[in-house]
């Protein structure tokens, strides 16, 4: 039986996201082709009807989240409150705690440096989107001369969430949350309001 163009589509976004998922969640190394299906609610026999190979749907999957984090982005207040915002959630203990429903960076990082080309050249992509978005708010009448600053925030919330996620005792992994917010906030040049 053959499908129409748009239950492929579907079928493949569905694939992609369910794989975006399961990366953050397990790791790319850590997730195979048939959990990866299962998720999806589909086969192992259907993977290759929509994709390559499993670095393809890697590649796909990375430039899905990261065009899912700079749209979420856009949620935020505009200019420094939107930034603030934006830390606050990001460097939280919900975000934390949920891997498989946060930042692809922050979850894959390790991962995506030892990856083909083609996902490093999507998350690439992807990231400076995030950066990009980023830097207009600190920025907004010329956010090429914040994007290096942005870039230094972003690694900063990145490593932060990482190391929380790392430790194992609870309240130091809080405080190491809270500290990173204080940090960025204090490279952007603001004060802590919490303080």
């Amino acid at each position: 039986m053959r499908y129409g163009r748009d239950r492929k589509q579907e079928t493949r976004r569905r694939i992609i996201e369910a794989a975006g998922r399961r990366f953050k969640a397990d790791g790319i190394d850590g997730a195979g082709i048939a959990a990866l299906m299962a998720d999806a609610g589909l086969t192992n026999g259907a993977f290759y009807a929509h994709f390559d190979s499993k670095d393809d749907l890697v590649a796909s999957a990375v430039a899905d989240q990261l065009r899912e984090q700079c749209e979420s982005l856009g949620a935020a207040a505009p200019g420094h409150a939107g930034v603030e915002q934006i830390l606050r959630a990001y460097l939280s203990a919900q975000h934390r705690d949920s891997p498989e429903r946060g930042c692809p960076s922050a979850a894959l990082l390790d991962e995506i440096a030892r990856c083909a080309d083609a996902t490093r050249r999507a998350y690439t992509e992807g990231v400076l989107s995030v950066i990009d978005d980023v830097a207009a708010r600190v920025a907004p009448h010329d956010p090429g001369s914040a994007r290096v600053q942005t870039f230094s925030i972003y690694a900063l919330m990145v490593g932060t969430l990482q190391l929380s996620r790392a430790l194992v005792d609870q309240q130091l992994a809080d405080i190491v949350l809270e500290q990173g917010i204080r940090s960025a906030l204090t490279l952007l040049g603001e004060e802590d309001p919490s303080q």
